[in-house]
């Protein structure tokens, strides 16, 4: 079953073939395989697929780069004594049509991925040979943690088990090329060099892939970790292209050996590397190999290349760009703390007995999508006038919503990934409200064609929430609202979303400068959301199309969904009105409340009988439109009164 695979998690055969053969946006060569992603917090990430290739790199602010790397693979080998080879294999099911020196298609049959994230791990049984190889995969993240959980790496424990009555020596060889997949590889100007670094009685050594482009330049690195009893050797450079019998060759032999640097590519070319590290295992014994992936990329720049970005890991390893040798050390002697403060953050739920099976898996897959980041920046500007303390501390924060959907911090969204934000990393979930915080008061007049209108509008209205904090393919943050098919300083749920997560953030924190400052810009985005208010009955009205988050679905008048936020936000404004010590104000958000409670209930609340839960089940109609479908019974109508209850204020009570 391999080594310390826990039974929790997500679990795959490698020989599995998904049913559907969708591909990414732009994927070209790539499917729709990937389950594995090495992440931090605002370093991008590499992604491998659970055949083991890496397929994509997203190291820069911008579009995915999608391409299958056959080099970028684990090779292993095993001599019997006295120094026979009985098995050297790519450890991948794939076989590419380039490399054909290398002994591809291991059979999938004989392993398996398991993931619970933000570790993994990918177990070999080598066919015929007694042994059997578990290769963990852990990226540092963990929650309350800034420092470490920036960092651009990625660690891979080789644990290796011998059930034979002989010993057996194992390598296990890490190739990887210079590059991303992108057509930058090509660029010309590339070069590696060997590197070995040793410090408090600790030792690692390795290659650097030096990617020389003239924008956001960055440096790979293939580290190993040296101990007594391992042999570590490298190929300092090999041309990716024809068969490289040879490189086969010498790990069959005594391992890769390379020159100390390798002269810039030319245009054209591509230059790879590879590590090889070996141990002896003993007759029914154990082993481990260790390996660190990094990627240093200290300063970007987005799509438009106005503005240079720094990131966070940049304040502990310095902007030089040469902090790989010392990321690849402080990684491969840290894994075990981050794997204890890993293990000790996701027990209490996978012991937790209410928790079901399947949220075990989807606890290992879900939460990436959340941490696949271009933010962790630091800027010298804020989002309020004066710059917050939280945000000069811990930087800008942005994530994706999805691979393909091109616009960072979705608003309307973000109101539910929240939750993961605010409970395991409080100050970026805070960063993120001061943004959008100074984004509300600002206007961006340029008219701009709507997709499903057809009418011209401003990219942004003063006052109200903006749908995303931009385009990574422009300029994040300075030109927000990316987003094309509504105009959404008419959606009715955006503003009401920033209002319920303000105090939602105050609650859990108790951060009382924050409350203090996101004051007055709940009070503007509320008086904004009031002229929705058509006939003055305290409730809003939707316009008659999909002006809200479910951008396809038509509502028309008072709505169980944007009602209910409505009646939220203005319970947490009497709130937030008496912790400012506001009486005129509360009352007056008191008096709107009253009536729009009133007229939420005669308007919507239906109280017929429903035959598919025999018994009388009262609920909100979707709408108030007298359409087929207004007596829907939407879920989301409960979201105002979720926020409300996890903000400790579920009886609704203003006081």
């Amino acid at each position: 079953m391999g080594y310390g695979v826990p039974k929790e998690g997500w679990r795959i055969c490698l020989a599995h073939e998904f049913k559907e053969k969708r591909k990414p946006f732009q994927a070209k060569d790539v499917s729709l395989s990937n389950v594995l992603q090495h992440v931090g917090l605002g370093i991008r990430r590499t992604t491998r697929r659970h055949r083991r290739r890496y397929h994509h790199k997203r190291l820069e602010g911008g579009i995915l780069q999608m391409a299958a790397k056959p080099w970028d693979v684990p090779l292993q080998n095993c001599h019997s004594k006295p120094g026979q080879t009985v098995y050297q294999q790519v450890l991948s099911v794939e076989r590419p049509p380039t490399l054909q020196g290398w002994n591809w298609g291991y059979c999938g049959e004989y392993a398996f991925y398991h993931s619970l994230y933000p570790r993994a791990w990918t177990v070999y049984h080598l066919p015929g040979q007694n042994v059997t190889l578990t290769c963990r995969q852990v990226s540092p993240v963990m929650p309350h943690d800034y420092q470490d959980s920036s960092l651009p790496v990625a660690v891979f424990v080789w644990d290796i088990e011998n059930k034979n009555d002989y010993a057996l020596d194992v390598s296990i060889m890490f190739t990887m090329v210079n590059g991303s997949g992108h057509k930058d590889d090509k660029s010309g100007g590339h070069w590696n060099e060997p590197f070995h670094l040793e410090k408090e009685g600790e030792a690692v050594s390795g290659v650097l892939l030096h990617h020389c482009t003239t924008v956001n330049p960055y440096t790979l690195s293939i580290a190993a970790r040296e101990q007594p009893d391992r042999e570590v050797s490298h190929q300092t450079a090999f041309s990716p292209k024809g068969t490289c019998s040879s490189l086969w060759t010498d790990l069959i032999t005594d391992g890769p050996t390379g020159l100390s640097y390798s002269p810039p590519t030319p245009k054209g070319e591509k230059v790879a590397a590879a590590l090889a590290v070996g141990c002896s295992v003993a007759a029914q014994g154990h082993n481990t190999l260790e390996f660190c992936l990094s990627w240093d990329m200290p300063i970007i720049t987005f799509g438009s290349r106005e503005r240079e970005h720094i990131r966070r890991y940049t304040r502990y390893f310095g902007t030089k760009g040469d902090a790989s040798p010392s990321l690849s050390h402080y990684a491969l002697t840290h894994y075990r703390e981050w794997e204890r403060r890993i293990e000790e953050w996701q027990r209490p739920i996978l012991q937790d007995s209410c928790t079901l099976w399947w949220t075990e898996g989807q606890c290992g897959q879900e939460l990436p999508e959340d941490a696949d980041v271009s933010g962790g920046v630091r800027s010298e500007d804020g989002g309020l006038p004066a710059q917050p303390a939280v945000v000069k501390e811990y930087g800008r924060f942005a994530y994706l919503e999805g691979q393909e959907y091109r616009m960072y911090n979705t608003y309307d969204v973000h109101f539910y990934a929240s939750f993961a934000l605010i409970m395991l990393w409080p100050k970026l979930a805070l960063s993120v409200q001061y943004e959008i915080a100074g984004s509300v008061v600002h206007h961006d007049p340029t008219e701009r064609l709507h997709l499903m209108s057809g009418l011209y509008s401003p990219v942004k209205a003063k006052n109200v929430v903006p749908h995303d904090i931009g385009d990574p393919d422009d300029e994040p943050w300075q030109r927000v609202n990316a987003y094309l098919i509504h105009d959404t300083a008419d959606w009715k749920d955006l503003n009401l979303k920033f209002v319920l997560q303000v105090y939602r953030d105050f609650h859990l924190t108790q951060d009382r400068q924050y409350l203090r400052d996101m004051w007055p810009i709940c009070q503007a985005v509320i008086a904004s959301e009031l002229k929705f208010d058509l006939d003055g009955d305290g409730l809003i009205e939707n316009s008659g199309y999909a002006d809200q988050t479910y951008d396809g679905w038509a509502v028309t008048g008072p709505s169980a969904y944007c009602g209910g936020l409505w009646l939220a936000s203005l319970c947490v404004m009497c709130k937030m009105a008496k912790l400012v010590d506001n009486e005129e104000t509360y009352q007056h958000y008191k008096d709107i409340l009253d009536m729009g409670s009133a007229a939420f209930d005669k308007l919507l609340w239906n109280g017929k009988f429903t035959q598919r839960f025999v018994a009388f089940s009262k609920y909100y109609n979707y709408d108030s439109s007298g359409r087929d479908l207004s007596n829907s019974v939407m879920s989301d109508q409960c979201a105002g009164h979720w926020f409300l209850r996890a903000s400790g204020l579920e009886d609704y009570q203003a006081s």
